[in-house]
């Protein structure tokens, strides 16, 4: 890491000593943030990386300070390059193209549930471990309404709001859950916004099982939520959720899943004492002058406020030691970001929506100073890893944490087909590569949203010659399980993805390779662990 980067980590009363992860007999906390669209660019934590200059690149202290404490990955990917489909393999464990949902993302102000209730969820795994399981934002997994006689709705038009939800994040393991449907401009009117007893975009704030503002009258709702007071209700709730779970001595697992920076560009005033709108600046220290870099600067100011709240918090499972010693905190992205603009993806091609690099590589911290996660010091360079490492591995890698086995690879309460843990790697000790990601959704395949998107990348670091290779497979894998490779790629070579090695005689033992292994993972019931 550079060490020209401004760190505000707070001086901690509790000092920084910590025992070794072998002492560590208490289960650590987890925190999981989750921006949404931010590309590899959009965090001066990676400015060393992308070649920004400091007069272009945002400024977030917070996530410097997280990557000189912890880890940062630079070859991380989201399993898809869009947002359902990501968070529901974050969440599974699975390739979302195993699922009806080839590409894409839930559309429209009903969503039928993408995750079947008879498969075991990251949190309903956690649960299990004695965890206290609770989300804060945006789901985008579907839910279920109930009519007025409490029957399950078809859908929107035959849905009470005032009735209780037949599916939502509590049935797929969080025991709190305060946030919205989906994107944040489709999730509900904006304020009074048409907001009428006819109003088809969404419900609104959920808690829990409530539409928060439902009135009665129709589909209308209260007023209560409007776009750019959204990081304020999250941050507000987010806490809500910590202050119940920390004294109740049960280890937690808290899925921050923040709207921003998704489209609209919609900052709050403020979170916190710490302004937010037109508060960004460069790391040249001029300001921004961006909505947008004010939107991805909120979820700076929210990993503040979290870290602040961690070091001066006493774990009540450690008497005189500070949460931010056994809490094991993430923050990445769904997907890359959604503008072509190399400033907010870097070196790589493409953005959201694809399968080239920029659509799915993405920021990737960590820390858990107990674990050997860093050393949550953030007054020294943080360490960076090379390997490979993918969203989807969460679920394997807590599961080793706790040293409890994943569930089965098929039948009922399944799950976590294709997660690997990445505990190891993560604590820079010797590993074995991971076997290969596969991440897919291919704007560039068709001009509209055809299922011709559904391409799927196989993206290894362990094939029989040196590189780091990718092929690309056209929809007929996702569909069908059918081998049709359209592109290859050295990513070692070059980044940029231009030049197409898939007749080079010189690659064929890569693509040999990545055939090899596509043909094991295909299919809706397949696996890769």
């Amino acid at each position: 890491m550079k060490t020209t980067l401004v760190s505000i980590a707070c001086a901690s009363a509790w000092g920084l000593a910590v025992t070794s992860p072998a002492q560590s007999a208490e289960p650590p906390n987890i925190i999981v943030f989750l921006a949404d669209d931010m590309g590899m660019g959009d965090t001066s934590a990676y400015d060393d990386w992308t070649g920004n200059p400091p007069e272009k690149q945002l400024h977030t202290p917070a996530l410097d300070r997280l990557a000189r404490m912890g880890v940062r990955y630079t070859d991380a990917h989201s399993p898809h390059s869009r947002c359902t489909t990501s968070r529901y393999a974050l969440l599974t464990g699975r390739y979302c193209w195993r699922t009806r949902l080839k590409h894409w993302v839930l559309f429209g102000v009903q969503c039928d549930p993408l995750i079947d209730r008879d498969r075991v969820t990251l949190p309903e795994f956690l649960q299990a471990g004695g965890y206290r399981t609770g989300m804060v934002g945006k789901w985008h997994l579907g839910l279920k309404y109930r009519r007025t006689d409490g029957s399950v709705a078809d859908g929107w038009d035959d849905a009470d709001l005032t009735q209780p939800l037949a599916d939502c994040p509590l049935d797929h393991g969080f025991a709190f859950f305060f946030g919205m449907s989906r994107s944040h401009n489709t999730s509900g009117p904006n304020g009074l916004r048409r907001n009428t007893p006819d109003q088809a975009i969404g419900p609104g704030w959920i808690r829990g099982r409530d539409i928060a503002g439902a009135t009665g009258n129709g589909k209308q709702l209260d007023g209560s939520y409007r776009y750019n007071e959204i990081g304020n209700s999250l941050d507000h709730e987010a806490f809500a959720f910590l202050n119940v779970a920390v004294p109740s001595r049960q280890p937690f697992f808290l899925y921050f899943a923040s709207p921003a920076n998704h489209t609209p560009y919609t900052p709050s005033a403020q979170i916190g004492e710490t302004p937010v709108a037109g508060a960004s600046r460069f790391v040249d220290g001029t300001s921004t002058g961006s909505t947008r870099l004010d939107f991805v600067y909120q979820n700076d100011v929210h990993v503040a406020r979290v870290l602040d709240y961690l070091e001066r918090t006493e774990d009540p499972r450690r008497p005189g030691r500070p949460l931010s010693e056994n809490t094991l905190f993430v923050f990445t992205s769904d997907n890359g970001a959604e503008l072509p603009d190399r400033e907010f993806t870097g070196p790589l091609r493409s953005h959201k929506g694809s399968v080239y690099e920029g659509g799915h590589r993405v920021p990737f911290l960590a820390v858990w100073p107990l674990g050997g996660i860093g050393d949550g010091d953030a007054t020294t360079a943080g360490a960076t890893r090379t390997g490979l490492l993918a969203l989807n591995d969460l679920y394997a890698t807590f599961a080793e944490i706790l040293d409890r086995p994943l569930p089965p690879k098929a039948g009922r309460q399944r799950g976590a087909e294709d997660s690997h843990s990445q505990l190891a790697a993560l604590r820079g000790e010797a590993a074995p590569e991971r076997p290969p990601v596969f991440p897919n959704d291919h704007k560039e395949a068709s001009q509209e949203l055809s299922d011709e998107r559904a391409w799927v990348a196989v993206r290894s670091n362990a094939t029989p010659i040196p590189g780091q290779w990718k092929l690309l497979l056209d929809h007929r894998f996702a569909l069908r399980g059918e081998i049709h490779p359209q592109e290859l790629y050295n990513l070692a070579d070059e980044l940029e993805e231009t030049n197409n090695r898939l007749a080079d005689p010189a690659a064929k033992p890569a693509l040999d390779f990545l055939i090899q292994q596509a043909r094991a993972a295909a299919g809706d019931d397949g696996f890769t662990r």
